[in-house]
C-alpha cells in the first residue's frame, strides 16, 4: 500500500502549558518543536504503527525516571486519501487514543512510546479497504501528542514541549525496497541483496485488494508491501539465507490481474527483463509466487512463458470462470502445458476462492504439481480468514516429507 505521510506535514502542539506541567518546587523550561517519526511494522494481517520516536536528543540527557506511560497521551485518526461514495464502506478508518504501554529512552536519547497493537486490533493499522472499489489505500494518518508530565533532565531542570511535529512513517522492511517504473509504466518495487553474481529473483504477484485505482488517480506501488508479509517473507534473513541472496520484485497491477491476464502478462515479462539485465541474476533462478489474484497471474505466466520460470507457487490462486457461462480464466489445455515445478497452497475453509474448483482442480491438472492444505489459517493463535492462505507461504511453513517449500524453489532451476 507516494510515502504514506508525505501527504501533508502535521503540526500537533502539546497540551498543557509550562506552569501546569512544572514538578514541585522547580520551574519547566520550555522547550519549542518537537518531530516524531511513526514507527510501523507489517504484521500478517497488514502494516500497524507500532511506536512513535520523539526526536528530544538535542534537549540534553532527559533522566529516564521520569518517563512513564502517562508522560504523554496519544491521539489517532485515519482518513481515506480518496473520496468515498455516499453509502459506500471503508474499513478502517478511525479517530481514537491509541493507549501507551511503555515509554522509554533509544540509545540516541529519544523519547519512544510503545502503542498498544495486536492482529485485528482496530485503530493502529495504515491501510483502509474500499468496499465499492475492492482496493486497500494508504490512510492518511494525524498523529496527536500531548505532554502530561515533564520531563526531568539528569541535571536538573523540567522540560515541557511546545509543539510536536509529525514525520515520516518508518517501516525497515518496506524502506528496503527502492521505487521504479517500467518502460510499459508499470510500477514496482525492488529489493536488493547486494551484487554478488547468481542471485535469484522471486516475483511477488499481489492479491486483487492491492492493485491500483486510476480512475481514482491512485496508483501507490507500496500497498503490496504494507498489506501482508508476501513480498516481505523473501526478503527477511532467513528466506536470503536459504536462497543465498535473491533479489524480490514486487510490480503493482494498474486495476486486478484477472481482469487481463493476456495483457498484464507481457509487462510482467519487461520488468522481469528489467531486472534481470540491470542486477546480478542468474536467469535460471527467476521464481514466481502470487496470491488470490496474484495466484492466478503466476499460473498465467508459467502458460505464457512456459519456460521462464524455475520455479512456480500459486497460492489461493483463480483457474474457474468468474461468472456463469464464462469460460474458465485458466481452461484445463493450458494449465496441462506447463512444465514449470509448481507448488499450489490454500486453505480448506477459504470462502472468497473455491479451492477444491481452483486450487485442487488445477493441482490435478498441472503435470508434477505439489499441493499443500490447510483447514485454516491460524498463526500464533489467532484464526485469520481462509483466503489469507499465503500467509503460510511468507513463513515458509508448507512441507512435503520435511522439505519446505523455500527450500524447494531454491533448489529448481529453470530449462532443466
Amino acid at each position: 500500500m507516494a510515502h504514506l505521510i508525505s501527504r501533508r506535514s502535521v503540526l500537533t502542539a502539546g497540551a498543557g502549558a509550562a506552569a501546569g506541567l512544572a514538578l514541585p518546587g522547580a520551574a519547566a523550561q520550555a522547550s519549542g518543536r518537537v518531530k516524531f517519526v511513526l514507527n510501523a511494522v507489517t504484521l500478517d494481517g497488514g502494516e500497524q504503527v507500532v511506536a512513535l520516536t520523539l526526536d528530544t536528543s538535542r534537549l540534553g540527557p532527559i533522566d529516564p525516571a521520569s518517563l512513564t506511560t502517562g508522560t504523554f497521551a496519544v491521539h489517532a485518526k485515519a482518513t481515506s486519501p480518496i473520496p468515498i461514495a455516499p453509502g459506500d464502506q471503508i474499513f478502517s478508518e478511525y479517530d481514537l487514543d491509541r493507549p501507551v504501554t511503555a515509554a522509554r529512552l533509544d540509545r540516541h536519547g529519544n523519547v519512544v512510546l510503545e502503542l498498544s497493537y495486536a492482529e485485528g486490533q482496530v485503530g493502529g493499522g495504515t491501510l483502509g479497504y474500499i468496499v465499492s472499489k475492492g482496493r486497500n489505500v494508504q490512510l492518511d494518518l494525524t498523529y496527536t501528542v500531548t505532554q502530561k508530565a515533564p520531563l526531568a533532565r539528569r541535571h536538573g531542570g523540567a522540560i515541557t514541549i511546545e509543539r510536536f511535529v509529525q514525520g515520516r512513517l518508518s517501516n525497515p522492511e518496506v524502506d528496503a525496497y527502492g521505487y521504479h517504473v517500467s518502460g510499459s509504466g508499470m510500477k514496482y518495487r525492488l529489493y536488493s541483496p547486494g551484487h554478488r553474481k547468481g542471485r535469484a529473483l522471486v516475483v511477488w504477484l499481489h492479491g486483487g485488494g492491492e492493485g491500483a485505482s486510476l480512475p481514482d488517480n491512485y496508483y501507490d506501488n507500496e500497498t503490496t508491501l504494507r498489506a501482508n508479509r508476501g513480498a516481505l517473507g523473501f526478503s527477511t534473513r532467513e528466506a536470503q539465507r536459504i536462497f543465498d541472496g535473491a533479489y524480490v520484485v514486487a510490480p503493482q497491477s494498474t486495476s486486478f490481474w484477472l481482469e487481463d491476464g493476456d495483457r498484464f502478462a507481457p509487462q510482467i515479462l519487461q520488468i522481469v527483463r528489467e531486472v534481470v539485465r540491470k542486477n546480478a541474476v542468474d536467469p535460471r533462478k527467476v521464481h514466481v509466487v502470487g496470491c488470490s489474484n496474484g495466484g492466478y497471474m503466476s499460473m498465467k505466466m508459467t502458460t505464457v512463458y512456459r519456460h521462464l520460470f524455475a520455479s512456480s507457487v500459486p497460492i489461493c490462486g483463480v483457474v474457474e470462470a468468474l461468472a456463469e457461462g464464462e469460460p474458465p480464466q485458466l481452461p484445463d489445455a493450458e494449465l496441462a502445458r506447463i512444465d514449470t515445478p509448481t507448488w499450489l497452497v490454500a486453505s480448506l475453509d477459504d470462502d472468497t476462492v473455491d479451492p477444491q474448483a481452483n486450487t485442487i482442480h488445477a493441482h490435478d491438472v498441472i503435470p508434477g504439481a505439489r499441493m499443500t492444505l490447510y483447514d485454516h489459517v491460524i498463526r500464533n493463535g489467532y484464526q485469520f480468514p481462509g483466503h489469507w492462505s499465503w500467509i503460510y507461504v511468507a513463513r515458509n511453513d508448507p512441507s512435503i516429507h520435511g522439505r519446505h517449500i523455500w527450500q524447494w524453489m531454491a533448489a529448481q532451476r529453470a530449462g532443466r
